[in-house]
């Protein structure tokens, strides 16, 4: 299923127009990236947690030259779905 597809559904399930789903899928979308820049963790009841977490500096090895380089701290982007979410899909 593709964008157009979800929002179409979504649209039909609300009672909405597709323009006011897109809008407020939009919105949503937004508050999330700006909460997760934020540093602040995201937890939606039945579905699960978005959480920015810092990986640590670690040592990588090239498999074709054997040469050693040093992969700097980085944030990575986390989902834990919920417990809810898991048994449904079961």
């Amino acid at each position: 299923m593709n964008n157009k597809e979800f929002t179409s559904e979504l649209a039909k399930r609300l009672g909405c127009t597709i323009k006011e789903t897109s809008d407020q899928m939009t919105s949503f979308l937004s508050e999330l990236t700006q909460n997760l820049q934020e540093g602040n963790s995201l937890t939606i009841q039945g579905f699960g947690t978005f959480e920015v977490r810092k990986k640590s500096e670690r040592i990588s090895i090239n498999p074709t030259t054997r040469q050693r380089m040093l992969v700097p701290p980085k944030l990575v982007l986390t989902y834990r779905p919920s417990v809810l979410l898991k048994d449904k899909i079961k």
